[in-house]
């Protein structure tokens, strides 16, 4: 049968739900951010610079099918992020890409033999296309909570509607560290979004916030940390890895099976701050970059 793509999430779920809910902590990613488009589709509104410039579409999500009809694959597209797409074949992966020629794309986000199909499909059909491998990441699962020891001064509190500028802020920051594909755009949306669901934990200390942890809307018993920051003039007091382990805490009082976060690997401070607090190392992904000379 082939890929099928649809602009209704509730299609997309209604199809491809089952098979994504099958390994839920390897599409963590397509599963929260399915749950985001769901219940606030605003938070995906292309910037005015995306639309002024051609850039903007809408959201795309699709699934593959093998003969029998038996879902084997799928894939979401918001941009101005890269195309994420789950477990599948080089050859599925081309036959995607194929199929999304019209489609513009800054990158696609996968397993390295599909990601790596999938641009060598996009560099063939597009003139004068370029890739390049813009970061690795590394998928953590939650084991036993490890709380900081020593743990460092001040204690933690829900953001709220008064903290939005800040922690706009301190998104856009993030977002440029890791240099993500939307680190230029307005981060309130994504804050507002967060806040809307208790998301963000904010660490204080001396009475002034010194670092954030958000998590994803919970799904399938899963969520989600990220973003995870602290300015760098706060950094090295151990205000992350409590801010974390504490926002980790909450989820799983709160009822999650399984929690997760995801760490650039080129970034060694937070993997091992991940890994001392509980969290075990699951599988990797690549995301790779598209440009057009």
């Amino acid at each position: 049968m082939g890929w099928r793509t649809t602009g209704d999430v509730a299609e997309f779920l209604a199809v491809a739900g089952e098979y994504l809910w099958r390994e839920r902590a390897r599409n963590t990613v397509i599963l929260t951010v399915s749950e985001q488009l769901r219940v606030n589709p605003a938070s995906f509104r292309p910037s005015s610079d995306a639309a002024a410039t051609g850039r903007a579409s809408r959201p795309l999500l699709g699934w593959w099918a093998d003969q029998a009809g038996a879902i084997g694959g799928a894939f979401l597209h918001t941009p101005p992020h890269p195309l994420l797409l789950t477990a599948v074949s080089a050859d599925v992966a081309a036959d995607l890409a194929v199929a999304l020629t019209a489609r513009t794309l800054t990158g696609v986000n996968g397993y390295d033999e599909a990601a790596g199909a999938f641009a060598a499909t996009w560099r063939a059909a597009t003139p004068g296309g370029r890739v390049t491998e813009e970061r690795r990441l590394r998928l953590y699962r939650l084991g036993k909570l490890t709380w900081p020891d020593p743990a460092p001064d001040g204690a933690p509190r829900v953001a709220a509607d008064a903290d939005l500028a800040l922690l706009a802020e301190w998104f856009a920051a993030f977002a440029d560290e890791v240099n993500e594909t939307d680190a230029e755009q307005d981060q309130a949306v994504a804050v507002r979004d967060k806040l809307s669901h208790g998301g963000v934990l904010v660490w204080e200390a001396s009475g002034r916030p010194v670092a954030i942890a958000g998590v994803t809307r919970p799904v399938a018993r899963m969520l989600r940390v990220g973003p995870v920051y602290t300015p760098p003039e706060r950094r090295g007091h151990g205000y992350a890895s409590a801010v974390t382990a504490e926002v980790s805490r909450r989820a799983r009082e709160a009822g999650a099976e399984e929690v997760l976060l995801y760490t650039d690997l080129a970034n060694p401070t937070s993997n091992s701050i991940y890994q001392r607090i509980g969290y075990h190392a699951v599988e990797d992904r690549v995301v790779l970059a598209f440009l057009i000379h």
